[in-house]
């Protein structure tokens, strides 16, 4: 069966198989000490809920990715980019996000059961915890076969 340990291990070490993910932890996020600077960066998992639909198992998920936002200082001569990597950070960890859900969609984890449904949405965020740090949270649906029987 692709239970619980299945998924959230299938998931993590696809996330872990990236260049830009040093870490991946899950559960309550405030529990993870993001004063460290050695777990960037870093993709955070939540299993929101799992919902049974006869053969199928549907986990919604919300994955987090970030990195660790790296400020200048030099004076800001760019008033776009500004003095700090902030866009190469979210533009880095929306690639680490897209490749977890087109793998999801049609990769190796689609072939092994472990299937995207619907459309996953990316939310940004920027200075969401104590220290700068700058990413994107991935909500997605991940299918998966159920095949416990009453037997």
């Amino acid at each position: 069966m692709k239970g619980f340990y299945n998924v959230t291990e299938t998931i993590k070490n696809q996330l872990l198989s990236d260049v830009n993910v040093n870490t991946v932890t899950m559960g309550d996020i405030t529990k993870v000490d993001l004063s460290k600077q050695t777990l960037f960066p870093l993709s955070h998992m939540i299993v929101n809920s799992v919902t049974n639909e006869d053969s199928i198992l549907r986990y919604n998920i919300s994955i987090l990715s970030m990195d660790i936002v790296d400020i200048s200082k030099d004076e800001v001569v760019d008033l776009f980019i500004g003095n700090n990597n902030e866009q190469d950070v979210l533009n880095t960890q929306l690639v680490v996000l897209n490749k977890l859900v087109q793998v999801l969609r049609g990769g190796d984890l689609y072939t092994s059961m472990y299937q995207l449904d619907g459309s996953p949405s990316f939310e940004p965020f920027m200075d969401r915890f104590e220290n700068e740090v700058a990413g994107w949270t991935l909500s997605l649906d991940v299918i998966v076969p159920n095949d416990i029987t009453i037997c």
